[in-house]
C-alpha cells in the first residue's frame, strides 16, 4: 500500500510546531494586543473556506487526495476565488495563529506551508486536472488565481 503524507498532515504538524515554539521560544512580539485578535478572523475564514470546499468535493463525489485522479472539476463556491481554496484555508489558519501569537517565529509556519504546497502538491494536482479536463481546466486557470 502506497502511503503518502497528505497536505492536512503538513498543516497539523506546522500548526502544532507554531503553538509549541511560541511557548518554548517567546521571541520578539511584532503585533501588540489587541491587534492580535484580528488573527481570529483569519482562522475563522480559513476554517469556513475548508469546510465549504470539502463539502463541494463530497457533493460531486470527487477526490480531495492530490495524487488521485479527479472525476469532476470544481469551479463554484470558494473555487471562484482560488484554484486551491483548501490550501488557502489552511494557510489562512496558520497566518491567523501567527497573528494571534504576534511572535516573529510564528510567521515562519504559513510561509513554510505555502512553499510545501507549491513544491509538493500543486504542480501534481494541476497537471492531473489539465490531463483530465484539458481546455476546460486551462480556461479556468486563466480566470482564477492559484491562491487568491
Amino acid at each position: 500500500m502506497n502511503r503518502k503524507i497528505m497536505p492536512p498532515t503538513y498543516f497539523m504538524v506546522l500548526l502544532v510546531l507554531s503553538v509549541v515554539l511560541y511557548f518554548v521560544f517567546p521571541i520578539q512580539k511584532l503585533i501588540p494586543s489587541p491587534y492580535t485578535y484580528l488573527g481570529i478572523l483569519l482562522i475563522l475564514f480559513g476554517f469556513v473556506l475548508n469546510l465549504r470546499a470539502d463539502a463541494l468535493f463530497k457533493k460531486s463525489k470527487t477526490t480531495v487526495k492530490p495524487h488521485e485522479t479527479p472525476t469532476s472539476l470544481e469551479i463554484s463556491g470558494p473555487f471562484r476565488i482560488s484554484r486551491h481554496p483548501m490550501y488557502l484555508g489552511m494557510a489562512a489558519i496558520l497566518l491567523g495563529v501567527a497573528i494571534v501569537a504576534g511572535s516573529l517565529l510564528s510567521f515562519l509556519f504559513p510561509i513554510v506551508f505555502v512553499l510545501l504546497m507549491e513544491l509538493l502538491f500543486i504542480p501534481l494536482e494541476e497537471k492531473n486536472l489539465e490531463q483530465v479536463f484539458g481546455t476546460e481546466y486551462r480556461d479556468y486557470k486563466k480566470k482564477v488565481r492559484r491562491w487568491i
